[in-house]
């Protein structure tokens, strides 16, 4: 991949440059509105028909961009001085090998800003984490940005910042990949929330996985921050980083590993700061569950590193609401609380929000297959009042675990609605309905955050 780091804004001006996936999220878009602010000549391309990627092209009414929709053209990127890629498209599309120079939304972004950055990856919780991090760091940073993989664009704000603001990053493992080798994440504090199967469809190996991962950190300096899990992989990769590596665990059961900075006892969120324990996660939280404190935790410790004080991390995030689509309370009718789940897209996920009820809910899941590691449904034995099953790939090769539960099980539905009345019928006063699919959003819906409105829109209509 050739690199256009020493190329200043300017050198875009006039340029010919193809963004590969206009989208609905915002990347495309932002993509083409930050380059056609900047004088380039823009192509947008995009398999999607322009009747389904009207929301994006409204918003882009007025300039002067290029569209070619429902196909892609071979001419459109050897023909390029530029192409801006997706992060879902695979690196080695032959689309992308005719490129003279590959870049993203969030290489430009770090071509051209210098403000302190906090990146966050992991498999589960990063959004949930740097959410609640943005929270804690904008009561003492009022211009503090969020963006990345959490459906903003870094470039959406890049030309609101002053240049001393903080800003939170997630980054999946794709948007990292497409960073390997170019040197240009340097974050003040970088965090791997955690390593699960995800995304087997796309990687050769688990570990090929964490390799791309990896790249949060291997170009930090000695004044910088590394939060790692304190687990082998962990200390592994404390040895990679010229940066100083701080170790966490969710595991409150007896005396804390002396390693630990930060760890959870009774509940609650504790740091070791100078040889004694100070609490930053107070007992009280907005949303259940032991995996939101834990990321709970991990927001804590990544704004205490930054130099928030304990009291200010503590008090802010008991005013943290939670995240939209993440252990998400979006009704209460007679008696029963519904609540949406629909980015738990892995089976961990799904079983941490089975395990976040002291009374087994109604769980709606399922969905389509991405050549996930089912084992961790082994555990779901008499977890839930029943399972409402979502018709698809992977709600096939979860029925014999769910059979196996003694769960009552209902389904396969072949859509979302039957599966909610199914679930609303057998329910009680009392009851939570949860909508936590433990697996992708293809095929039925346009993405997991469409199933998720959906959902809403569904429980919402019960007066």
């Amino acid at each position: 991949m050739n690199s256009a780091d020493t190329k200043d804004k300017y050198w875009y001006r006039d340029k010919k440059v193809t963004v590969m996936g206009l989208g609905l999220h915002g990347g495309g878009l932002e993509v083409c509105r930050f380059l056609d602010d900047l004088g380039a000549r823009v192509t947008a391309t995009d398999l999607r028909s322009a009747e389904t990627l009207a929301p994006s092209m409204e918003k882009l009414a007025g300039r002067n961009i290029n569209y070619v929709l429902g196909e892609h053209r071979m001419e459109d990127f050897s023909e390029a001085d530029v192409v801006i890629k997706n992060p879902a498209v695979p690196a080695d599309s032959p689309y992308l090998k005719a490129a003279r120079q590959v870049e993203t939304d969030l290489s430009l972004f770090l071509q051209f800003t210098k403000n302190p950055i906090l990146a966050v990856t992991g498999s589960k919780g990063k959004s949930t984490t740097v959410t609640a991090l943005h929270h804690i760091l904008k009561g003492s940073y009022p211009n503090c940005r969020l963006g990345g993989n959490i459906t903003v664009s870094p470039l959406s704000f890049i030309n609101e910042l002053k240049g001393d603001e903080p800003i939170v990053l997630e980054l999946s493992s794709w948007q990292l990949a497409d960073l390997r080798g170019r040197d240009l994440l340097k974050p003040e504090i970088s965090l791997i929330t955690n390593i699960m199967h995800d995304h087997q469809n796309r990687y050769n190996s688990l570990e090929d996985y964490v390799l791309d991962k990896e790249e949060i950190f291997l170009h930090q300096k000695e004044d910088q921050t590394a939060l790692f899990p304190l687990n082998e992989r962990g200390l592994n990769w404390a040895g990679k980083t010229e940066a100083k590596a701080c170790f966490f665990s969710f595991n409150d059961e007896g005396e804390p590993d002396r390693r630990l900075r930060f760890y959870l006892r009774d509940g609650r969120g504790m740091a070791r700061v100078n040889g004694e324990e100070i609490e930053i996660v107070p007992g009280k939280l907005a949303v259940p569950g032991r995996h939101f404190r834990g990321n709970m935790l991990l927001a804590g410790a990544a704004a205490l590193l930054y130099g928030i004080k304990a009291e200010e991390v503590r008090e802010r995030l008991e005013s943290f609401p939670g995240v939209p689509h993440r252990m998400e309370i979006i009704h209460r009718w007679e008696g029963r609380t519904f609540v949406n789940d629909t980015a738990a897209t892995i089976p961990d996920a799904m079983t941490a929000a089975l395990e976040s009820f002291e009374k087994p809910p109604l769980l709606i899941c399922g969905g389509t297959d991405k050549e996930l590691d089912m084992s961790p449904l082994e555990n779901i034995e008499g977890k839930a009042k029943g399972f409402f099953l979502l018709a698809g790939s992977a709600s096939d090769r979860m029925l014999p675990y769910m059979k196996k539960s003694g769960c009552p099980l209902n389904g396969p539905f072949n859509s979302l609605e039957e599966a909610f009345k199914e679930a609303v019928k057998a329910s009680e006063e009392g009851d939570t309905i949860i909508l936590s699919p433990g697996a992708t959003s293809f095929g039925m819906f346009l993405n997991e955050f469409d199933r998720g409105n959906q959902y809403k829109e569904l429980a919402r209509a019960l007066k």
